[in-house]
């Protein structure tokens, strides 16, 4: 892959240059996201297979627009990705419409509660409520994960017989329950996962679980919850 710097431009060659600009800005990002927190120039190069000096270039574009933030000699995603990000709908008022129903099915079971959709085979949380298995099993908005998981089988569907339980099937000392989340037209849209440590009644998570997916469904028909535009978004 190669990452350019756009000097190029006005050589007649703008069209192939700034797509590996892009290019290379997409894969340093996806590269920060993946390190968890923070990383080096070094690291960054190594990761992404091009020379240092390309890399320090291109971080330091993405630092002036907000897209990455510096530290030292550190770099992480920066908040303007984030603001970005928060617009994303994977569904129309799938987000606003389900946050309720997450935070209260948290607060009836305790579990850690996801919300996932599925993007390229991969099921990646869009929503989510730490429950009583932090720090053991961290959720996280953004997380992707593998389809074999509760939550990937109960999007993948159609389900016959209920919930799908996870009995420690994935990881040891974690138990799950999911359903497909649907749309009022019957497709589904997305799975509702509850995980909560071993030895805690799945029927019982099962059930609540299913009824916060119901509510997810009612608000959807509702049209959601639309959150208001900040002011300060429209500033250009």
């Amino acid at each position: 892959m190669t990452i350019g710097t756009g000097r190029e431009a006005g050589r007649g060659q703008a069209p192939e240059r700034g797509r590996g600009v892009l290019e290379g800005a997409f894969a340093l990002l996806d590269a920060l996201r993946r390190s968890g927190d923070e990383a080096g120039v070094t690291e960054l190069a190594l990761a992404c297979g091009v020379p240092k000096g390309s890399v320090h270039r291109l971080l330091d574009q993405l630092v002036g627009v907000g897209a990455v933030e510096r530290r030292g000699n550190r770099y992480r995603v920066g908040p303007q990705l984030y603001r970005l990000g928060q617009a994303w709908e994977p569904h129309p008022g799938l987000v606003p419409a389900a946050r309720l129903p997450l935070q209260r099915l948290r607060g009836v079971t305790g579990a850690s509660v996801v919300l996932a959709v599925m993007r390229e085979e991969m099921a990646i949380t869009v929503s989510s409520v730490p429950g009583d298995l932090e720090p053991l099993l961290p959720v996280r908005d953004g997380i992707a994960f593998r389809l074999d998981t509760a939550a990937g089988k109960a999007l993948r569907g159609p389900l016959r017989g209920g919930a799908v339980l996870d009995r420690e099937d994935v990881m040891d000392g974690v138990c799950c329950a999911s359903l497909p989340v649907r749309a009022p037209d019957g497709r589904t849209v997305a799975a509702l996962a509850g995980m909560v440590p071993a030895g805690r009644r799945l029927d019982a998570l099962a059930q609540a679980v299913a009824e916060a997916g119901a509510a997810i469904t009612r608000a959807l028909a509702r049209g959601g919850q639309r959150r208001p535009v900040p002011t300060t978004a429209l500033v250009l």
